[in-house]
């Protein structure tokens, strides 16, 4: 057996000695001046930007409420080439209009070989009935427009180490980005696993990416998609909502699930999920995307009414104070950009963080779904502004945007 190290006898004294023994190395090394840049900063520089720069180089028209936004980069601004992303991942639109400025996550829907050697980025957007964000894309964005965005973000990934062999993907609506970002990276070789898709839509002239996945499951013989559609009976189809049953009906023993949708979505399949006894690790969900309008949230707390319908918002960006009326239906981030105030954000669901902000005065309801929020930051008044709804007057300390 080896001797344990007696850690006692380590003085302290010893690396007092060092202080003289630094002072001699920096004596003797050449008083030439150091690099504008080291090789590991520029590698994390590159692999996860702030900001990228492109300019829009294709449009495809699925219909008029759904479009898909190609990117190349944009030397022009100082972008060359777009930075690597894991299918999954989504990059944040920064957009200003009408005196606002707005943040909004989509996910990638082309794969990363696009984005390899100065390539491409391209994000689908479907448009939200209200949506300010969507509306503005759909109705204004062009070919040769340029587009300010963020570097690819999320944790909608797969991890072989994490994630089974085979990933039952459920998908609704737009929630299919992702997915086809995952099936054309496992075709492309740049992703190893088995993917069983089941997506539902409406009708079966509201499936995206049709002609796209049924040559993936041509090309590669690990993808598998099941439609299901809820407004009509067809043949090939399944009909209906996804359901565990159905899942069961094309789950292997062991697999992974992988949800993205709206969020009424969610709240179905997470109770049906329940019926499977999957372990929790095995069921990855994406960001549920925009909190909308605090008293129909199913938690909005008793009294409600006696919430103003419009409070003040005094808020501090370092040395910059300013006090703004708000609706209490809005989020802390909603009526700050509605009032031209940039705040850092990313996911808007209350996850990544990156909008965290302090509470100086005042309340805020943040709902259960969406409480994400460590517990010191609970002890310290720390909430994020993303997805909290004003309850009374409030007095906020946020973070001044990089970029």
């Amino acid at each position: 057996m080896a001797k344990k190290p007696n850690l006692n006898a380590v003085s302290p004294l010893r690396f007092l000695k060092l202080e003289k023994v630094r002072e001699e190395e920096i004596r003797k090394a050449p008083a030439e001046p150091l690099p504008k840049s080291f090789p590991v900063n520029e590698l994390s520089a590159a692999l996860h930007p702030d900001r990228q720069y492109g300019v829009i180089s294709a449009v495809k028209v699925w219909d008029e409420n759904c479009k898909s936004f190609t990117f190349s980069p944009d030397p022009s601004r100082g972008t060359r080439q777009f930075a690597w992303f894991q299918a999954g991942s989504y990059l944040s639109v920064f957009l200003e209009f009408d005196g606002m400025k707005l943040t909004r996550p989509y996910s990638i829907s082309s794969s990363p070989a696009e984005t390899k050697n100065g390539g491409t980025y391209t994000l689908t957007v479907k448009r939200v009935p209200g949506g300010l964000a969507s509306n503005y894309i759909l109705d204004h964005w062009k070919i040769g427009d340029k587009v300010t965005l963020s570097g690819p973000l999320g944790e909608f990934v797969y991890l072989p180490v994490r994630d089974a062999h085979t990933v039952i993907g459920l998908a609704g609506g737009s929630g299919i980005m992702p997915f086809h970002s995952f099936a054309k990276a496992i075709v492309e070789g740049d992703e190893d696993f088995n993917l069983i898709l089941i997506y539902g839509s409406r009708t079966e002239k509201d499936i995206l990416f049709r002609e796209d996945f049924d040559a993936f499951e041509k090309k590669s013989d690990k993808i598998k998609v099941v439609h299901v559609l809820s407004d009509e009976e067809k043949a090939g189809y399944e009909h209906g909502f996804i359901t565990a049953d159905l899942i069961k009906k094309y789950a292997p023993e062991q697999y992974s699930v992988f949800m993205c949708g709206p969020a009424g979505m969610y709240r179905f399949l997470d109770k049906e999920l329940l019926s499977l006894n999957l372990e929790r690790k095995w069921i990855r969900h994406e960001l549920q995307g925009e909190v909308h309008d605090a008293a129909s949230q199913p938690d909005y707390p008793e009294g409600h009414a006696a919430v103003p319908e419009t409070v003040q918002i005094t808020v501090r960006v370092c040395d910059s104070v300013r006090t703004i009326q708000a609706s209490s239906s809005d989020t802390v981030l909603q009526s700050l950009e509605k009032h031209g105030i940039e705040a850092p954000a990313h996911c808007r669901s209350g996850e990544c963080g990156w909008c965290r902000a302090h509470l100086a005065k005042g309340e805020v309801f943040c709902p259960k779904h969406v409480e994400h929020r460590r517990a010191a930051d609970l002890d310290y008044n720390y909430f994020h502004p993303c997805c909290s709804f004003p309850m009374s007057d409030l007095e906020i300390e946020i973070a001044p945007v990089k970029g």
